[in-house]
């Protein structure tokens, strides 16, 4: 049985019959809804509203989707975040790192605390206070605590969205924010042709590997995902449609780029189609070699162990750290190979738009903010070249 209660003003009851508890006393849900004051003057409308409610919170009942508010603790509903809503819509790496934040710094923190009782000042002072789950008296860097705040505030935005809370106490705290812009490192061409000598001593593999880190501005996982159909030698273009990345406790996935612009076409320089091309030609005599002991069948990843399964994720960061010093180069890290590529079509005056489609980028500004003093230093570059068809000639003064 389910019914309708007036409340007062504009707020309704809507009641629920859930079943009997263990003495067999009917056991009740109620909530409280409250309706725009203009649909209190039209009879019909309301009831229609009123019903249509009434329907859709008895359903959540009998699905078992409900959340009764009452005594609802933070760590609950944390339990039914995950279930409902991080599992559906978040990557496993990312699931991965959500549940570590809670687990050393959220619920340590909040669990215990019911939901309807988190204000903004305890968010604050949670904010404020947060510390090393290591017991380090260090505090935490301002990128760690952005990333807590992010996830305390995607918990509690499910809250309202499902109508537990009426407002996101952390959606009115300021998100920590780092006021250091941080310098992109970067090789410049010397360094470049440093790292190239000293590569051609490592397997091809690996020198194609940074090949297109630095002539595509690949990342990582986008390399790790390529597989031979996706590079099209004819049109001398890559295609990016799909990453490897590590997922839930560790365990490498491929999966689609992380949005609709990552997903690009790239035209690549001929000289590195033709190292593409003696690569593929070794790769396929390696296939050959290893005869029944190669056992991927389904893809052809460009570089993988040699069994043809693709590289685990860390392995090429794990190569470049010990590349650079063991050939003495000075060590940036492997992405910072994708920001000496853009830099690079900078310093050659290549539009900024470009630049953006090329990296995948989900908009202009993240190029124009990554690589501002870059973008400026070559307009300056350019308006200096342009500084003789100014300049007053002597004959004219």
């Amino acid at each position: 049985m389910a019914s309708i209660e007036k409340r007062g003003g504009n707020s309704f009851r809507l009641v629920v019959e859930a079943g009997y508890d263990n003495n067999g006393k009917r056991k009740k849900r109620s909530k409280t809804i409250r309706v725009d004051p203009d649909l209190l003057k039209k009879t019909r409308k309301l009831n229609d509203f009123l019903n249509a409610e009434l329907y859709k919170f008895k359903t959540e009942i009998e699905s078992g989707e409900y959340i009764a508010p009452e005594k609802l603790t933070v760590s609950a509903f944390a339990e039914e975040w995950e279930k409902k809503y991080a599992k559906k819509e978040l990557g496993e790496q990312t699931l991965d790192t959500y549940r570590s934040y809670l687990k050393n710094h959220i619920l340590p923190a909040f669990g215990h605390m019911r939901l309807d009782q988190v204000k903004p000042i305890h968010v604050v002072n949670f904010l404020d206070g947060l510390k090393r789950a290591d017991g380090d008296d260090k505090g935490l860097s301002i990128s760690t605590n952005e990333y807590i705040y992010r996830v305390l505030r995607n918990v509690f935005q499910r809250a309202e969205d499902w109508k537990i809370l009426k407002e996101n106490p952390v959606a009115s705290v300021k998100r920590p924010k780092d006021r250091s812009k941080k310098k992109v490192v970067v090789y410049d061409e010397k360094e470049i042709a440093v790292l190239f000598a000293a590569a051609q001593g490592e397997p091809i593999y690996w020198r194609v590997f940074i090949t297109l880190a630095l002539a595509a501005g690949l990342r990582r996982g986008e390399l790790l995902g390529l597989e031979w159909k996706h590079i099209d030698f004819d049109k001398s273009t890559i295609h990016i449609e799909q990453v490897i990345s590590r997922g839930e406790k560790g365990r490498p996935v491929l999966k689609e780029p992380k949005s609709e612009t990552s997903k690009r076409l790239i035209s690549l320089p001929s000289s590195v189609l033709l190292e593409l091309k003696r690569y593929q030609l070794y790769w396929r005599k390696e296939k050959m070699k290893m005869g029944e002991l190669w056992i991927e069948t389904e893809h052809e990843y460009v570089f993988c162990n040699e069994n043809g399964k693709h590289f685990y994720p860390t392995t090429p960061t794990t190569w470049w750290k010990r590349f650079t010093t063991r050939a003495g180069v000075r060590y940036i890290r492997l992405h910072d190979l994708r920001h000496t590529s853009a830099t690079l079509l900078i310093n050659q005056g290549v539009h900024a738009k470009i630049i953006s489609e090329r990296l995948g980028h989900a908009d202009i500004r993240i190029t124009m903010d990554t690589y501002g003093h870059a973008l400026r230093s070559a307009d300056q570059e350019a308006a200096d070249k342009l500084n003789d068809l100014f300049s007053p000639k002597k004959d004219s003064i």
